[in-house]
């Protein structure tokens, strides 16, 4: 206890995790850069809901708007700084709380993607953590509400990660696993690279089928040739975290393995892989959309050049094509352009060898 927390991004994810260790007692302050949800938890505290088993609470917060962040200048030095930001505003956000870190401070990545080496770029490799969010399916509905769309993971599921980028099991890494803790199920890792690419998988998978289509994770899952293609996307993306040498865990408690089999064709494998994956469902809501597909409902910009984009980027270096990678991310462009409007017909009519 005693340590000061800051929490770069109070959205889906860090304000989740950042509600429940307020809920704990921990020294926790909000930055975040959207004015209307920084007013909200300052007059009405941060509210937490679950679309399954487990009851609301609402918890008083500091939340500072970025245009604030100076304020910290003045108090004691930030001990643990999460960065809960999308991907390409990791930089900035990094930066931001840079000046504001204790000399023996460091940063957090709890994000998608991989975003350690930018960290790194401005605060240096001794100073940054990754932490993974398996599963979480949480969305920011209104100003000052959090929402997960299922319930807790728990023993079933460990949904937090966290570890050091040289693998070693520290001090700082069981600390981060104590805080993200207090949310939900978490363990700290000696293989955050393997992690790392199999969360990426996940996402792969799913958030840039529900941005471009305009579908819930459930709808898309219910229709064969959308969850084909998602198939298809997981095994491109693992042949190419395989190829880099990263030793990839369980992605949708699948074996890496089936899954790059089924989307190369193997009859067994698909049906492994869509059996889990409709168990897996009926645990979720089937209205709760993943991150990019709530990106684009709301005209934001989405991550997809950071997902599918990445391991379309890293399998040309190794030599690799991922067609279904590369002809997703470029719809998902068009649809965020608004150049095309979302539609499954933008995957179901593909015809790609």
């Amino acid at each position: 206890m005693g340590r000061k927390i800051a929490i770069v991004g109070a959205g889906a994810v860090g304000g989740y995790a950042g509600a429940h260790m307020v809920q704990a007692g921990e020294d926790v302050t909000f930055i975040d850069p959207w004015p209307e949800h920084v007013e909200h938890m300052r007059k009405h505290g941060l509210r937490v809901t679950h679309a399954m088993d487990v009851a609301e609470f609402t918890v008083p917060v500091r939340a500072l708007h970025v245009t604030d962040a100076q304020q910290l200048a003045k108090q004691k030095p930030v001990d643990i700084a999460f960065v809960c930001m999308k991907s390409y505003d990791t930089a900035w956000a990094t930066m931001l709380i840079r000046q504001y870190l204790a000399a023996d401070g460091y940063v957090v990545s709890l994000q998608n993607c991989m975003n350690e080496e930018t960290i790194a770029g401005i605060v240096g490799w001794g100073k940054t953590l990754g932490c993974i969010a398996s599963s979480i399916t949480v969305n920011l509905p209104e100003p000052g509400h959090i929402h997960r769309g299922a319930g807790k993971g728990g023993a079933a599921h460990t949904v937090f990660r966290a570890g050091e980028v040289h693998g070693r099991i520290t001090a700082r890494a069981e600390e981060v696993c104590r805080l993200v803790g207090y949310s939900d199920s978490a363990k700290a890792t000696s293989n955050l690279w393997g992690e790392r690419w199999s969360k990426l998988v996940a996402n792969v998978m799913g958030n840039g089928l529900s941005a471009c289509t305009g579908l819930p994770g459930g709808e898309v899952l219910q229709s064969e040739p959308l969850r084909r293609f998602s198939t298809r996307l997981g095994s491109e993306a693992i042949r190419v975290g395989q190829a880099q040498g990263y030793q990839l865990e369980e992605i949708l408690h699948l074996s890496p393995e089936i899954i790059a089999r089924a989307g190369e064709g193997d009859e067994a494998a698909t049906r492994a892989c869509d059996e889990q994956r409709f168990k897996d469902a009926k645990r979720t809501s089937s209205a709760q959309r993943p991150s990019m597909g709530q990106d684009m409902q709301k005209g934001r910009r989405t991550e997809i050049e950071f997902l599918n984009g990445l391991v379309v980027r890293e399998g040309e270096k190794l030599g690799i094509a991922c067609n279904a990678n590369a002809a997703l991310t470029d719809i998902v462009k068009r649809v965020e352009r608004g150049e095309l409007a979302p539609d499954p017909r933008h995957i179901t009519e593909l015809r790609m060898n």
